[in-house]
């Protein structure tokens, strides 16, 4: 049973963000995460050796900031570890949460057998492709209970801790988490959607990029180690 009422002396939740040279688009994200910290959430931004002076700014803003090594998956944990939430959600620098996340997250994780879960995407970018490559992303996850960081997984902290985290390797960290999760439990989807960025497809061509996706989640699926992977998706 992974019932877990919310208590007055609670934390709403933690929303946890890991950054590294970010300052083209540190404005924005700060201006989103104030939203959410004005509603009461504990907001964590973690840096991972950023050179750009995108950490000092975040400072600046008044939110808390933590350095670790770099790492997508080291970052996050740092994150977790230093929150006092029991609700996590993991969002990435690029996106953006749907109005009323923190109610439809808390809702679900406090009131179900289900501990985790992730949300529909919506990817914003200039290629006609990008609307297509959503909702794939979207079907997919719904059928095979393995979402992606873009999809912005939220989860209990218990279950975050009976997994271990996020294993810390340099790419896929969100699908390993998410085959250790759906063991456990099944992941719940929420309909309404972030909103992320496709400047990947936008940069390197829409097929191109959907066929190098593809190629890595078959190998890894193969049994191809990630620090390989991750060479080839740079």
């Amino acid at each position: 049973m992974l019932r877990h009422p919310i208590r007055e002396e609670d934390p709403r939740m933690a929303i946890i963000v890991p950054v590294l040279n970010e300052i083209d688009g540190i404005e924005s994200l700060l201006s989103h995460l104030e939203i959410w910290r004005q509603r009461g959430a504990e907001i964590i931004v973690v840096d991972g050796g950023s050179d750009d002076k995108s950490d000092s700014l975040i400072e600046a803003r008044g939110f808390p900031l933590i350095r670790s090594a770099r790492g997508r998956a080291t970052q996050m944990n740092a994150g977790a570890r230093s929150s006092q939430s029991p609700f996590l959600i993991f969002l990435h620098s690029d996106t953006r949460l749907p109005e009323h996340a923190d109610t439809q997250v808390m809702s679900h994780l406090a009131r179900s057998e289900t501990g985790w879960g992730r949300f529909d995407v919506r990817i914003d970018g200039r290629s006609r492709l990008l609307p297509i490559v959503g909702a794939m992303m979207n079907l997919r996850s719904r059928l095979t209970g393995i979402a992606t960081g873009d999809q912005a997984l939220f989860m209990t902290r218990t279950l975050f801790e009976q997994v271990g985290g996020f294993p810390e390797q340099p790419l896929m960290e969100d699908v390993e988490i998410c085959k250790r999760l759906k063991h456990i439990t099944p992941p719940v989807c929420l309909s309404d959607r972030v909103v992320t960025s496709g400047r990947r497809w936008d940069q390197r061509g829409g097929w191109r990029t959907i066929f190098l996706m593809w190629q890595l989640r078959w190998a890894y699926w193969r049994g191809v180690p990630a620090d390989q992977l991750a060479a080839r998706y740079r």
